[in-house]
This record gives structure tokens, C-alpha cells and sequence, in this order.
């Protein structure tokens, strides 16, 4: 990505988590990227498409991870805390994109369907990841759907509350508390 689409890509994250989607506008986020308006309509056709374009790099960011782990050196076990470890990392360093892809999860519009259907090919890379991680013996067997559904909450339920409580926790602690509670439970 060139510098310019580079401005307006993050100037447009910035936007829409601060004003929500239907809040933005390209006039914003234009002038937050320190661009003419027509340059953001040289890279993007309309605010629908530079939402497309921020959600599908986020997800494609995520999936990275999951695939440069997954072909790396170690065990499962090794691989499962790292996968923990870089996944909240690249949350707490893309705050405000993280807030727009989960702010838009919901709803029955055109982008709040195409976002899940990317979450949708992200959660079947977690649940590959995961069964392998079951062959491995690293975690029990059990239905690998709701196990990808129940790490990706948690995860993200970690996340959320290293934010509120001002990331009171570092990294590795937050990890080493996120797997102990993964692989050991509540109980």
C-alpha cells in the first residue's frame, strides 16, 4: 500500500471508530488524512468501499498470524500460547480498528454481512488451528466449532477488559493468565 492510500486507510479507521460508521464522512476523513477529498475518491469509490477495504486488511492482518504461526517451529502448545499472545497484541496495537470490526459485527446490512463472512474464514483458520492442536494432544477433542467460538470470545473478552482496566496487565501476564484459564478452565 502507497503512502497516500496508506494516510487515508488509517485516517479512516480512526473516523469510524470514533464516529461510528454512519457518523464518518469522506470530507473527515479526508481532511484526518491530510488529502483533497478527491484523492480518497481516486482510492475508494465511496465510504462503503474504504469500510470494505479497512475491515478486509484487518481480517487478512489476523489470518497472517494464524498462518505464520501455524507453519512455524514448536508444538502445539508453543504454538497456542503464541497465536494467544500475537492475536491480543495486534488487538491492543489496532485499538480503534478492532473497535470498528466489532462495533460492526452486528446488524443486517450490507457491510455488517460481508464483515462476517470474513470473520467467518477467520474463525475456520482458528478452528483449523485448533483441531490440529487436538491431534497434537495439546487440548482435549471435542467439537472444534464451539471450541473456536469459545477462544475467540475469551480472547476477545481479555482484550476488553485489559482496555477498561487502562492495560494494567503486560502482554506475556495477560497470556499466561488467558492459558491458564483456556487450557485449565474455571473450576
Amino acid at each position: 500500500m502507497n503512502k497516500t492510500k496508506r494516510a487515508i486507510f488509517q485516517s479512516a479507521i480512526k473516523i469510524f471508530s470514533t464516529n461510528g460508521y454512519d457518523g464518518a464522512t469522506m470530507d473527515e476523513i479526508s481532511a484526518s488524512a491530510g488529502v483533497a477529498k478527491g484523492t480518497v475518491y481516486y482510492y475508494f469509490k465511496s465510504k462503503d468501499e474504504v469500510f470494505k477495504y479497512i475491515i478486509t486488511e484487518g481480517v487478512r492482518l489476523l489470518r497472517q498470524q494464524i498462518e505464520s504461526i501455524n507453519i512455524g517451529e514448536g508444538n502445539y502448545d508453543y504454538k497456542l500460547r503464541e497465536l494467544s499472545k500475537d492475536q491480543l497484541k495486534l488487538v491492543y496495537e489496532n485499538r480503534d480498528l478492532f473497535k470498528v470490526i466489532m462495533s460492526q459485527a452486528w446488524g443486517g446490512k450490507i457491510r455488517h454481512f460481508q464483515l462476517r463472512e470474513l470473520l467467518k474464514v477467520y474463525m475456520e483458520d482458528i478452528e483449523n488451528f485448533l483441531i490440529k492442536a487436538m491431534d497434537d494432544g495439546t487440548i482435549k477433542k471435542c467439537e472444534s466449532s464451539f471450541l473456536t467460538y469459545i477462544y475467540f470470545g475469551t480472547l476477545v473478552s481479555v482484550a476488553v477488559y485489559n482496555v477498561i482496566n487502562n492495560d494494567s496487565m503486560k502482554l506475556d501476564e495477560i497470556t499466561d493468565n488467558f492459558m491458564e484459564h483456556l487450557l485449565n478452565g474455571i473450576k
